[in-house]
């Protein structure tokens, strides 16, 4: 008896080794391949970024007013603080009728730029790609956007201030709404950008010229400028653009 228990007890524990050796075996499998996913995952993002947006500094904030409110699509608030960042005194109150609202809403995308322009400030179309966006940025330049915020099943629409970014979190930062700083990873962004028309404008004093300025466009906005009847700044914006 004394030699069957003997010879259970070594059973037992040889068992016992080859559990526990299988469990070791198991788990460094499984970690190995939780490491392997991981940098694929971190290669895959990295990957993901164009090699323009690489060679911009690694992090930017920028600062300025900016006037919350979800009002009319954040529309007022936006062209608020975007003109206000140019010294000009306004407030979201003060441009609700110049933008026809309420009720002028299908048409404020337009309304929004032709006030600028009144103001004489040039309103400077920019590329729907990201890149384009954060080059402004990295520049010192607030973006003016228009993204869709919601869900499947409930979106709309809004309009926010692209203030910032972040290149190692791929991340964006955005002034809208009721939120001073929401932040957004770069391919969620690219999605409510384009689901939205990817339109994006910078709102510039005519002395201001863009990073990268494309000429003809920059002449362009100088004589949408001039014919809302602000030539004398409509001249200021070709003279920089010469003197650039």
């Amino acid at each position: 008896m004394i030699d069957d228990r003997a010879g259970n007890g070594i059973a037992w524990r040889l068992n016992l080794n080859k559990r526990e050796l299988m469990v070791r075996v198991f788990s460094r499998i499984l970690s190995a391949m939780l490491m392997a996913g991981c940098v694929a995952s971190l290669a895959g993002c990295a990957g993901s970024v164009a090699p323009e947006i690489k060679r911009l500094p690694e992090r930017v904030e920028l600062s300025g007013r900016f006037y919350r409110g979800d009002a009319y699509q954040s529309g007022p608030q936006v062209l608020a603080s975007m003109l206000s960042q140019q010294g000009i005194v306004i407030t979201p109150g003060l441009l609700e009728k110049p933008l026809h609202l309420p009720g002028g809403e299908a048409q404020l995308q337009q309304n929004m730029q032709n006030l600028a322009r009144e103001y004489g400030m040039v309103v400077y179309p920019l590329d729907s790609n990201l890149t384009a966006l954060l080059t402004q940025v990295a520049a010192g330049y607030s973006v003016m956007v228009r993204f869709t915020e919601g869900s499947a099943m409930w979106a709309e629409p809004r309009y926010a201030i692209l203030a910032g970014y972040n290149r190692q979190k791929q991340t964006v930062l955005l002034r809208a709404g009721m939120d001073r700083r929401e932040l957004m990873s770069f391919s969620a962004f690219e999605s409510a950008f384009k689901d939205a028309g990817g339109w994006a404008v910078l709102i510039q004093n005519p002395t201001q010229i863009p990073a990268q300025v494309d000429q003809q466009r920059w002449l362009k906005a100088a004589n949408d400028l001039a014919q809302a009847g602000q030539e004398q700044a409509a001249a200021k914006a070709k003279k920089a653009l010469a003197a650039h």
